[in-house]
């Protein structure tokens, strides 16, 4: 079983800070690939005389995402499972649960993407023609979703074990041929939203693949014994139901509560395109950049998970040593210090660099004012939004899934949905004051759940 060793001793601080470092700096850099392409895409297509190939994309993106990240319960659930395994059976099992179960799923998201895409896009209230930018964009990424969702368990899987230098290839490798490609399809080719979906469908499969071929790796499993003859014994082995309950228990709840926070992410772009296309164009580039925050403190959330699912595991397996009481709270403190370390610098980054940033996404001469406008929305995102990430990374961790659904529909209903309809007046004003405090309440719904893993880890230490 994969455990990360230090020169000190494993309940001292110095020891739970050095492997919180060696898991949190391959997923950062790996989660920052993602929105830099992102970023690579706006930048691609901001430079297009229209901005309309910019708000296609933002919609047909942010749809695609919420059918596929509401079933990250992959990624979350797998990570939480392979944590709190007890051995390296138990890990090899996770995964081999997770792959069989993404399969079917994959069957039923692109046919709910084919029956929900073309009736949620005109509820995005764009004008005609981003609306058929997004509808073009999607019937081609559409094929991604398989590899996306095989790709959420193999991640998961290698964040549980603590090999997050694999994620960091995977993405690295995925992330460089994507970008590579929407230059060539859009710059090469004179392709516009066309060419960014085609290019993410063919990184996509680069992706998996790649995962695919570490995972068989460190499971001891020569590529000779995935030949045809051998599909057979593959298909007898595949997990009963009773195998998979554990996996439909921990995810049920982790559904709800991404499908919550896209929604969330759709209606802030649906309510962004009913003002104008340059003030989706503006929020669009602004998410894209929380999405650049929110993944690099996912690093310190994912240390958090792996950690303290390893940690209250080892209480399972050696009840009579207390060592583990030791590592949850040196975990939970430590990774919250780092949390906001994090979060504090990439505010200075924002307030001292946002006026260079917007000139290399866009040269729009209409929409550049616009995001000067907005920008300090931008600047203290990082603050804002630690505090939820941070405490999603123990709630992982500890198993405690409910509290994570409980969480995020809280916030939204009561604190989002009401505030947004107060200050409708305000407009986009409004809708960022309501945003801030949806990220604010989110995590402050989780402070019980927090002092009572601090103050009683055992609770929540996995059964032998």
């Amino acid at each position: 079983m994969t455990r990360l060793s230090s020169p000190w001793p494993a309940t001292h601080w110095r020891a739970t800070q050095g492997r919180i470092l060696a898991i949190a700096w391959p997923v950062m850099l790996s989660n920052i690939t993602v929105p830099l392409l992102g970023l690579v895409d706006s930048a691609i297509l901001g430079h297009l005389p229209d901005a309309v190939y910019l708000g296609a994309v933002a919609i047909g993106a942010q749809l695609f995402t919420l059918l596929c990240w509401s079933f990250g319960f992959l990624r979350m659930g797998t990570t939480a499972l392979t944590a709190r395994s007890h051995n390296d059976a138990g890990q090899q099992q996770v995964l081999f649960n997770a792959i069989w179960l993404s399969l079917p799923l994959a069957l039923l998201v692109m046919l709910a993407g084919a029956v929900l895409f073309p009736l949620v896009i005109p509820w995005m209230g764009a004008s005609a023609e981003v609306s058929s930018g997004a509808r073009e964009y999607l019937a081609i990424r559409m094929y991604s979703i398989p590899a996306v969702l095989l790709q959420y368990g193999l991640l998961g899987w290698f964040i549980g074990r603590g090999q997050t230098r694999v994620p960091l290839l995977i993405m690295t490798i995925t992330n460089l041929v994507n970008g590579g490609l929407d230059a060539l399809f859009v710059f090469g080719l004179g392709m516009t939203v066309d060419g960014v979906a085609l290019g993410s469908v063919m990184a996509d499969y680069s992706g998996t693949l790649l995962g695919l071929a570490f995972a068989l790796k460190a499971c001891n499993v020569r590529l000779g014994q995935l030949l045809p003859q051998h599909w057979l014994v593959i298909w007898q082995r595949r997990p009963a139901f009773e195998q998979l309950k554990p996996v439909i228990k921990v995810n049920h709840q982790l559904f709800v509560r991404t499908l919550t926070l896209l929604l969330v992410f759709a209606f802030f772009n649906a309510q962004g395109a009913q003002q104008s296309e340059l003030i989706l164009a503006t929020n669009s580039l602004i998410i894209t950049l929380l999405m650049l925050i929110s993944n690099a403190l996912d690093g310190i959330a994912h240390a958090a998970e792996s950690l303290t699912g390893q940690s209250l595991a080892s209480r399972s397996r050696e009840p009579d040593n207390h060592h583990h009481l030791l590592q949850v709270r040196s975990t939970l403190l430590l990774t919250g210090v780092n949390s906001l370390t994090l979060a504090l610098l990439l505010t200075l980054v924002f307030a001292l660099g946002a006026d260079q940033i917007w000139p290399l996404l866009t040269n729009n001469v209409q929409l550049l004012p616009v995001l000067a406008d907005y920008q300090h929305w931008l600047i203290w995102l990082p603050l804002i939004g630690c505090w939820s990430y941070w405490l999603d990374g123990l709630c992982i961790g500890a198993g405690a899934t409910a509290t994570m659904r409980n969480a995020m529909l809280a916030a939204t209903l009561l604190v989002f949905l009401p505030l947004w309809w107060f200050t409708r007046e305000l407009q986009n004003t409004g809708l960022w004051l309501s945003f801030y405090a949806f990220l604010l309440a989110r995590g402050v719904f989780v402070i019980p759940f927090t002092i009572r893993l601090y103050k009683q880890p055992d609770i929540f230490a996995p059964a032998v």
